[in-house]
């Protein structure tokens, strides 16, 4: 089966513990602010406990707030949502390595720290703050969705009662799944990609992710089918032996953000679609084609993101940086 590996992770407002397979594949996270732990391949539940168990009785306790005591079989720990995210102020990275960063002044004593730049390219003022989508959290769509289907104390103690499924429980998996994505794509800023998130289009429907870097432009289509069988064609999406209609809606999505991007850059900007699947058991898919009209389509897990660092360059740092100006301008999308 393999030793599993427990790694810190601190992004979004959360601190947790993700459990992986040697391969990178995400079995399980521990919240370490409630104490919960999530489990995403129910084949690891017991490696995963004993992984978290042993990292626990070495670590010392995280600053401000003591540490929880690692889950225990007995006692199963809950698979819940994460809470909403507050307090968190989103940044635009800046990108590293051969492209240079440009240094912040210092701060004059008894001033406040300088805080990074909200973006390297202007954005249209005149429709105020909540026109810039670089404040878009992973899933932001999804969270406002399941807020708005939480029912009131009386209804949910109902439910519970006579044994109804909460109608949240499919939006709260595919938030989960988001998040996961939105962190495997943060680490790509390394190498001079930026992302955005929740991307309104008319007709109330959203692009979870675009990524833009010097490899291309992606739109990404998070799927959570953890521990499922997954096999992907250029039309068709299968999972568990149920038929999908997933690749044609993530090319919809590519074609209508490479029109909105295309039409506020003032030059063709080339868009490709993404299905991104969460830990599912088995992911079997053709090779990417682009055929005549049909946009490309990658199919890839989730954890694999970080394979987009070595994409072959399309665009310079200056493209990059005014692609991502025009896509983070609400505005923008309204004829998308």
């Amino acid at each position: 089966m393999g030793e599993l590996l427990v790694t810190p992770w601190r992004r979004f407002g959360h601190d947790r513990l993700y459990v992986n397979l040697p391969d990178g594949q995400s079995a399980a996270w521990f919240d370490l602010r409630t104490g919960q732990t999530t489990i995403l391949l129910d084949a690891y539940r017991d490696a995963a406990h004993d992984a978290l168990a042993s990292y626990l009785e070495k670590s010392s306790e995280p600053a401000g707030y003591p540490l929880p005591p690692p889950p225990t079989r007995s006692s199963p720990p809950p698979v819940s949502p994460p809470a909403p995210l507050t307090g968190w102020t989103p940044e635009v990275p800046e990108p590293t390595g051969s492209w240079p960063v440009p240094e912040q002044p210092a701060s004059q004593p008894g001033s406040p720290p300088a805080r990074p730049p909200a973006a390297r390219s202007p954005v249209r003022a005149a429709g105020g703050p909540t026109d810039d989508l670089a404040a878009n959290l992973p899933g932001a769509a999804l969270r406002a969705k399941i807020e708005e289907l939480t029912p009131g104390f009386w209804r949910a103690l109902l439910n519970r009662l006579l044994h109804r499924p909460a109608e949240t429980d499919g939006w709260s998996k595919g938030l989960i799944g988001e998040e996961m994505a939105g962190a495997e794509l943060a680490r790509l800023t390394t190498w001079g990609w930026l992302v955005l998130h929740s991307i309104p289009l008319p007709r109330d429907v959203d692009i979870d992710h675009l990524l833009i870097g010097p490899g291309g432009v992606f739109t990404i289509n998070t799927k959570h089918h953890v521990g499922a069988r997954v096999w992907v064609g250029d039309h068709a999406v299968k999972v568990g032996g149920q038929s999908h209609q997933y690749p044609r809606k993530a090319r919809a999505e590519a074609s209508r953000a490479s029109a909105a991007l295309s039409r506020a850059c003032g030059f063709d900007v080339p868009v490709e679609a993404v299905l991104a699947f969460v830990a599912p058991e088995k992911l079997t898919s053709s090779p990417p084609r682009a055929e005549g009209d049909l946009i490309r389509l990658h199919a890839i897990r989730h954890s694999q993101f970080i394979t987009f660092k070595d994409f072959p360059t399309v665009w310079d740092r200056h493209q990059v940086e005014q692609i991502h100006a025009a896509a983070r301008d609400r505005q923008n999308w309204l004829d998308a």
